[in-house]
């Protein structure tokens, strides 16, 4: 399998509720570093997995959503604990969607897999990995 990896950050501010979140639970920021990584068995007809230059525009994208945002104020996250884990899966989503909607061209056709990590600080972080739908072909 082969992968490519593209980097960039968001910075956000929640709270938790429940009582293992500690003082987390009240208001704090956060900003995270991002890992997304995309994967394909075979390397297209250009040798490459996609471009990479496509690839950091669309998670600076679906990052650009979420950057600078009070999530307790959202209404997509109201009643759940916007956690390391629970954002890697909202990212991981949205990406996913974008490739879908074709935001990657046609050399993403055979990305099977992604990834998404986001770390918290240098010791801690969490991820999302998974297979990415079949594109829908016209």
């Amino acid at each position: 399998m082969y992968s490519v990896n593209v980097r960039d950050h968001f910075m956000i501010a929640h709270s938790f509720q429940g009582q293992v979140f500690g003082p987390a639970q009240r208001m704090h920021g956060a900003t995270y570093v991002v890992d997304l990584e995309l994967r394909r068995a075979e390397l297209d007809a250009d040798g490459i997995v996609v471009d990479i230059g496509r690839a950091m525009q669309l998670l600076h994208a679906v990052l650009g959503e979420l950057n600078f945002r009070n999530l307790d104020e959202e209404s997509a996250f109201q009643g759940r604990n916007t956690s390391t884990e629970f954002l890697a899966r909202v990212v991981f989503d949205r990406v996913a969607a974008r490739i879908g909607a074709g935001e990657l061209g046609s050399n993403a056709d055979g990305l099977s897999q992604l990834k998404v990590t986001l770390h918290e600080s240098h010791v801690a972080w969490a991820a999302y990995e998974g297979v990415l739908p079949a594109r829908a072909t016209a």
